[in-house]
């Protein structure tokens, strides 16, 4: 485009990278890399969990599908917020307490079986992957929209990038990277929308008033995208269950000191998040009126891309370049965080302690967890190159829908079940895996009659999100598992175990501390 776009670009990537290397020159150990030592205040993991979770799907995709669809874009939003309350009363204290750097050192925290620990990494890494191909899908329509280059040049230049990030500054870089963003996105977001709002003369019904009569009141209500309510229901609870079984933002509880800054960390989360997504409204709605349908979706089918085409209708090239730039510098932070989890995943847990029963030696596992996120980062982009044509917040919601029916069962079976045992969570992450795996490939994203999916043929599921199958399927699973393998010698010894975890989840005081 021009100086000022080159300008707003490699400002945030200089600032980034001059976090990056000071953030290198304080990671040494494993647990630095890993956690950032522990020492994040709750504010500040407040805004890294918000840089996390208000990803590329989040301010591009959410503002497309408001733009393409009216309410039903907007259910992203609802869903998102609502599940901050889920993580903040029911996981984030007894994760912190159990966990060390990843949800698997969490479930073996009881269960301290290998075939538990490769089961939870084996999913963490599917999730990040498909997370992750969402964020660079997001970056090459960005970065080709603003400099016209070509998509696969983009994803690649976003991809070295991340991965440079984590590499050099392990937690505590990809930490404040996020920490940064999260102030950009809501800076840039709350100009777009006091812009959008002052173009409605600040009146809020006339905003909606004018979206009824120019374009129907079908976009005011569900139905123009989700017609079934079935449908509807499943993407909800996918959303409002699944950010507690996302490992990437699990995997933030254990960068504070203890359970009480966990929680602090989840409320200003919170309200961060509420902030922003109220005002995706003023996004969404401005991009249908100002911008337009035909304009959106010859720049992006998806719609990815409405967000920076309003900004460049509001402000020009300066507003176009500068929210494009907050855009990217979101996508690097989130990316960070995945392959850092994806990583952690490989290094930590399946070569740490599945191969070598966890004697690897510090600077073993720093080189380990390296080489762990190149091998992520690899992979991400590889399949990212052939995903151009979807929405971004679709992959997300998928993400999402695995980590409610994977993960989110057997965190809540470990924590409040005494009778769970190391079977019955093996069936309920295999189950849940396995089920959204193939629900989803069989669903109406992969397989359309018109040509707007990856392959054309008639789904055989109608579910976008069959979260409403597979979250019961892998409660169920977990719950017959443990009854049908029971054995009363084993089952003592569980229980007796079950009681010291509880004691730790909800105190973070170990039993075994208390009698020495």
């Amino acid at each position: 485009m021009n100086l000022v776009s080159a300008s707003f670009f490699l400002g945030i990537v200089g600032l980034t990278l001059i976090v990056t290397y000071i953030a290198a020159k304080r990671t040494s150990s494993a647990s630095d890399f890993y956690t950032a030592g522990g020492g994040l205040k709750g504010w500040q993991n407040g805004f890294a969990i918000a840089g996390d979770y208000l990803s590329a799907a989040a301010f591009l995709g959410v503002s497309g599908a408001i733009a393409l669809t009216g309410f039903d874009g907007f259910f992203f939003s609802v869903g998102y917020v609502v599940a901050n309350l889920v993580l903040l009363y029911i996981i984030a204290e007894p994760m912190r307490n159990l966990g060390r750097y990843t949800l698997a050192d969490m479930l073996t925290a009881r269960f301290n079986e290998k075939r538990i620990r490769g089961v939870a990494a084996t999913g963490t890494i599917i999730i990040v992957i498909l997370y992750m191909i969402a964020q660079l899908v997001g970056a090459g329509a960005l970065i080709k929209l603003l400099f016209g280059i070509e998509y696969w040049l983009a994803v690649l230049i976003v991809g070295v990038m991340m991965t440079t990030y984590v590499l050099f500054g392990g937690m505590t870089a990809t930490s404040w990277v996020q920490i940064i963003k999260a102030g950009l996105l809501l800076f840039g977001t709350t100009l777009l929308a006091f812009l959008v709002f002052a173009k409605f003369d600040f009146n809020l019904v006339k905003m909606f008033d004018t979206v009824s009569t120019n374009y129907g009141d079908q976009y005011l209500v569900p139905g123009v995208k989700y017609t079934s309510t079935i449908d509807s229901v499943s993407m909800m609870l996918a959303l409002v269950l699944g950010t507690s079984g996302l490992p990437h933002i699990l995997m933030r509880f254990f960068t504070v000191k203890d359970a009480k800054t966990a929680r602090q960390s989840i409320s200003w989360t919170t309200w961060i998040t509420a902030i922003f997504f109220s005002l995706t409204i003023f996004l969404g709605f401005g991009a249908m009126h100002f911008v337009g349908f035909d304009a959106i979706i010859a720049e992006n089918s998806a719609g990815n891309t409405a967000a920076p085409l309003l900004a460049e209708f509001l402000g020009g090239n300066i507003l176009l370049s500068f929210i494009c730039a907050v855009a990217f510098a979101t996508i690097l932070a989130v990316v960070s965080g995945l392959v850092l989890t994806g990583a952690s995943a490989i290094s930590h847990d399946i070569y740490g302690e599945i191969l070598n029963d966890g004697k690897l030696t510090e600077k073993q596992q720093v080189l380990a967890a390296r080489i762990g996120s190149i091998s992520i980062a690899v992979i991400s982009i590889l399949l990212a190159l052939f995903a151009q044509s979807l929405n971004v917040s679709f992959l997300v919601s998928f993400a999402f829908c695995i980590g409610a029916s994977a993960n989110l069962p057997v965190i809540l079976y470990t924590i409040y079940w005494k009778k769970f045992n190391a079977n019955g969570a093996v069936a309920a992450m295999v189950t849940g895996l396995v089920s959204c795996l193939v629900l989803g490939a069989l669903g109406p994203n992969i397989w359309s009659p018109t040509g707007n999916a990856i392959f054309v043929g008639e789904p055989l599921v109608n579910l976008a999100v069959p979260a409403i199958i597979t979250i019961p399927l892998s409660f169920f699973a977990g719950y017959l598992g443990s009854i049908l393998t029971a054995n009363k010698v084993e089952q003592a010894e569980a229980e007796r175990i079950y009681k010291e975890i509880r004691v730790k989840a909800h105190t973070g005081v170990s039993v075994q501390d208390v009698s020495h």
